[in-house]
């Protein structure tokens, strides 16, 4: 997997990279410095305040009391390691999840809310997908993406409706593979503990479940208007209405591509293709892509850094202490491990 990944991710650059030079280096570069140091650090105020909103839906899942800034930190590791590092989604998952546990979160409360938080993200993906399909026939009834998007659309919702099944009634395969992937990253055998008491748990609470997402689907649409704003600085505004259905078609295609770390090639091609449609030049759209990857890029690199700090401090206090075999509760209620 990791050979097919490394080669996802050298295609997806060479792609991008061709793209770039086929509309010219110097028209994509003019278009990407029209942003200026005013718009682009806009952008980025304007990205965290995303980010932090984020974080907020995945906080308001919890239903014990936990601290804010936890679920803060670990979203924006999460969107940094997806982003930044060339991984798939799934294991920028993991890594927001383990560095929540580095404030306080226990292993199983952050694998377990991340699972459901990444469930009502997806569904809220979808909803602002049924919005740029309804703008997109208003605007342009005979394209034939409406009918994909439509498809799309339908296997994705069923799609979702089965992961929460999974959930609510059938969590080992899941637990296994949580548990594996866990042990990847860490040592720690806090993703070891029993999902499905805390995941019934986080599903007591509907209320919590509506709000996360309906926030969800609005962080989404407050996506579009971050591409809005970036055209505006680049003197190519769009309509609102253009403007977000080329980007829920754009993360539906980087969903498509999962696969391929941080969509390299695959979002430059996507933008290319979508922005043509409503009258956005190539060069343009690949100076739009740019502006983003220059965005996670400043966002993320700082953010990674200081959690690999924040690790290695755990490390050495944990190496100054005298050794423990952790235990952890099972299904069944059996404590395994003892003190060494």
């Amino acid at each position: 997997m990791k050979t097919i990944t490394v080669l996802l991710a050298i295609c997806g650059l060479l792609l991008g990279t061709a793209l770039v030079g086929y509309f010219g280096f110097g028209e994509v570069g003019h278009a990407l410095l029209a942003v200026r140091w005013t718009g682009f650090l806009a952008i980025l105020a304007y990205h965290l305040a995303g980010i932090a909103l984020l974080g907020l839906c995945w906080y308001l899942l919890t239903p014990r009391p936990a601290p804010l800034r936890a679920f803060l930190w670990g979203r924006l590791i999460r969107d940094s390691a997806s982003e930044v590092l060339p991984l798939s989604q799934l294991g920028g998952f993991v890594m927001g999840a383990r560095a929540a546990t580095l404030l306080g979160i226990s292993g199983a409360a952050a694998a377990a809310s991340t699972i459901v938080d990444v469930t009502l993200e997806v569904t809220g993906q979808l909803g602002y997908i049924a919005l740029g399909l309804v703008l997109l026939a208003w605007m342009q009834p005979n394209d034939p993406l409406i009918g994909w998007m439509a498809f799309g659309l339908v296997a994705g919702l069923v799609l979702v409706i089965g992961f929460i099944l999974v959930q609510r009634h059938g969590l080992g395969l899941m637990e296994r593979l949580v548990r594996r992937i866990g042990q990847r990253w860490s040592k720690d055998r806090a993703f070891e503990q029993p999902l499905n008491l805390e995941i019934h748990e986080i599903y007591r609470h509907p209320r919590a479940l509506y709000r996360a997402g309906l926030l969800h689907w609005a962080a989404w649409v407050a996506t579009s208007f971050e591409a809005w704003l970036a055209l505006h600085f680049m003197g190519a505004p769009l309509g609102v209405g253009a403007v977000i259905v080329i980007e829920s078609l754009l993360y539906a295609a980087r969903s498509v591509a999962f696969a391929v770390p941080n969509a390299v090639g695959v979002q430059e091609g996507a933008y290319i293709m979508l922005g043509a449609a409503f009258g956005l030049t190539p060069e343009v759209a690949l100076a739009l892509s740019l502006l983003k990857r220059a965005r996670d890029l400043v966002i993320g690199v700082p953010a990674l850094i200081a959690w690999q700090i924040l690790e290695s401090r755990r490390l050495l206090i944990g190496l100054g202490r005298p050794a423990v075999v952790p235990s952890f509760t099972t299904c069944g209620g059996e404590t395994e491990g003892a003190d060494s």
